[in-house]
């Protein structure tokens, strides 16, 4: 209860709030000292006609820029019975029938961001993804193409250009109709399009094996100590500009950054006390398990340098083998 000053007793005196009738009361006396005032807190009641529905309140979404009408249209739902279900079900059909120029966008959003929930990706991301989406749309029908894959083009440039990348693996792992060779072409179809309407090249952000790293290491179950290690050894790569080039790669190809990290992965766990089998690092990575040993074969000469002395021996690390 709160203090406020009275008339009738000439002084300061707790006060009563009756939230039904809007008035404010004198605890002492029950002198009205305010009538009807109007509550400015958040209303927990709904307005539903559906018992299951416990969404407390009756505010729509936030305003959309990416949509036409902003994302504050109307849509008319069926009743659950009574005299106006016939009226309520007619209207309803009218409306589904007008033109709605963002109903495919709308659910090209619903999907980018069931996709993006499933991989733990923020807001952030998500509304990048929409904007890219948009511009596309905007630019060029998507007709004829497999929308899929479009969306999940879009949330991988996302998730690159907010320096939070995601393999092609993990995008295709939450996408029901699309595959890797298609997200990989509609991300090229993507990139041609936007550059054309920029009139200079799309920043996609660089992709370091670090990025991917500590995400790893979380679903491994690594310690904290093993981490570290291996996110130093991926700088002291970096620093010392260690070119992986397999000999069946073509002049100027390297592995992927995936690759290494999954290397390095694999090597910190060989010289750690906590071992795990090979095929658990490749299952987490998604990188072949052939790749990862080959991958380990390419960075052995260069153990000694980019091990940290302070989590292996000189000797651990020369017995090491993969």
């Amino acid at each position: 209860m709160e203090d406020s000053y009275c008339p009738d007793c000439k002084r300061l005196t707790e006060i009563v709030f009756d939230h039904s009738a809007g008035d404010t009361i004198c605890s002492e006396c029950g002198l009205i000292l305010e009538a009807h005032s109007v509550d400015e807190t958040s209303e927990w009641r709904t307005f539903s006609n559906e018992s299951s529905d416990h969404d407390p309140n009756r505010v729509g979404g936030p305003l959309n820029p990416l949509l036409a009408d902003g994302g504050l249209s109307t849509t008319i739902s069926k009743t659950n019975g009574g005299s106006n279900e016939l009226l309520s079900c007619s209207l309803g059909k009218w409306q589904s029938r007008g033109a709605n120029p963002d109903r495919n966008r709308i659910q090209a959003f619903k999907s980018i961001a069931a996709m993006a929930d499933r991989l733990g990706l923020v807001t952030t991301i998500k509304d990048r993804a929409n904007e890219i989406y948009k511009k596309v749309e905007d630019q060029k029908p998507l007709k004829g193409r497999n929308q899929d894959a479009i969306l999940a083009a879009c949330l991988y440039i996302a998730c690159r250009q907010e320096n939070k990348a995601r393999t092609v693996k993990e995008i295709c792992s939450v996408v029901n109709g699309a595959t890797k060779k298609e997200i990989g072409r509609a991300k090229e179809f993507i990139v041609k399009h936007l550059e054309v309407e920029m009139g200079h090249s799309m920043e996609m952000g660089t992709i370091h094996a670090a990025d991917y790293l500590r995400r790893f290491c979380s679903n491994l179950g690594m310690a904290n100590q093993a981490v570290k290690a291996a996110h130093e050894a991926i700088q002291k790569s970096e620093e010392l500009d260690i070119r992986l080039v397999p000999v069946f790669f073509y002049l100027g190809q390297q592995r992927s950054p995936i690759s290494i990290a999954a290397a390095v992965i694999y090597i910190i766990i060989q010289l750690s006390d906590d071992k795990k089998p090979l095929k658990d690092i490749s299952v987490v990575t998604r990188v072949a398990e052939g790749t990862i040993k080959n991958s380990y074969k390419d960075l052995s000469p260069h153990l000694s340098q980019i091990i940290p002395s302070w989590f292996a021996k000189e000797e651990d690390i020369k017995n090491l083998h993969a």
